[in-house]
């Protein structure tokens, strides 16, 4: 009797350990639906310098945990609309904080 309570406790700390090991968590939703902060903020660079009118050179992206971060200085308050209009349109991103400031 002792060895089938023993087997039986085992095994379930298995399948509890398994069951927690795939879990989701706040940062990783499901398997596949995670898109790392450094992709995000190569992404956002990119469609940043495809954007007419935008520089890239004038603007910092930072991400963490999927909300981007822009500062620098910009020429017009269009092109910090345009700015955060294109950043909210990549994938993974949360929200973006803007901190850009007019020239």
């Amino acid at each position: 009797m002792y060895r089938v309570k023993t087997l039986t406790a085992a095994l379930f700390m298995v399948f509890l350990a398994t069951s927690l090991a795939c879990a989701t968590t706040r940062t990783h939703a499901v398997t596949g639906e995670h898109v790392d902060d450094g992709v995000i903020t190569t992404q956002v660079k990119t469609a940043i310098s495809n954007e007419p009118g935008l520089r890239v050179s004038e603007l910092k992206v930072r991400t963490s945990d999927g909300v981007v971060q822009l500062s620098g200085f910009v020429n017009s308050r269009d092109d910090i609309n345009s700015a955060v209009r294109v950043a909210l349109a990549v994938n993974g991103v949360k929200a973006v904080a803007d901190e850009t400031q007019l020239k």
